[in-house]
């Protein structure tokens, strides 16, 4: 089976148990905690966490991975640029992304999905690899599905 067809698959089997951890649980930082660990336990994603906007800059969230930057900017790297364009963002290599900031030298690829709530970025869903182009269109459609959840939420 390819790449592709199983990650279809496998996010498929995820939605739903995504959906019983979210349903009737109104704490946001319960729910980003669950679903990083669903997302890391599922894929073994490098890192997966979020980064919460508190009014000046990106602040780390939940996560499930190695150490993170803790504060970053909204003017820099992959999350701000997710951040100040409002849509989803999808780097096959890092390292040649201008403005990356390199949290860990192990992650090779990258995607950051917004989460809005009244036309404002609430937070940032952000997924590592240690592969290089590890993200497809599949990863782009669920996490999109997967963060219009958390903002229904907020």
């Amino acid at each position: 089976m390819n790449q592709e067809k199983h990650k279809l698959i496998a996010y498929k089997t995820l939605l739903p148990q995504i959906n019983s951890l979210l349903e009737g649980e109104n704490d946001i930082v319960a729910n980003m905690a669950n679903v990083a660990a669903a997302l890391k336990s599922s894929f073994d994603f490098f890192w997966v966490g979020f980064y919460r906007f508190d009014g000046q800059e990106l602040v780390l969230g939940p996560f499930q991975g190695p150490i993170a930057c803790t504060r970053i900017h909204p003017s820099r790297g992959v999350c701000g640029k997710a951040f100040r364009d409002q849509k989803s963002i999808v780097v096959p290599n890092v390292h040649a992304f201008d403005d990356h900031i390199a949290c860990s030298p192990l992650s090779k690829s990258e995607i950051v999905v917004p989460i809005v709530k009244d036309n404002n970025v609430m937070m940032l869903l952000d997924v590592d690899s240690d592969k290089d182009n590890d993200f497809t269109e599949v990863d782009k459609e669920y996490l999109e599905l997967i963060a219009k959840q958390i903002a229904t939420l907020l």
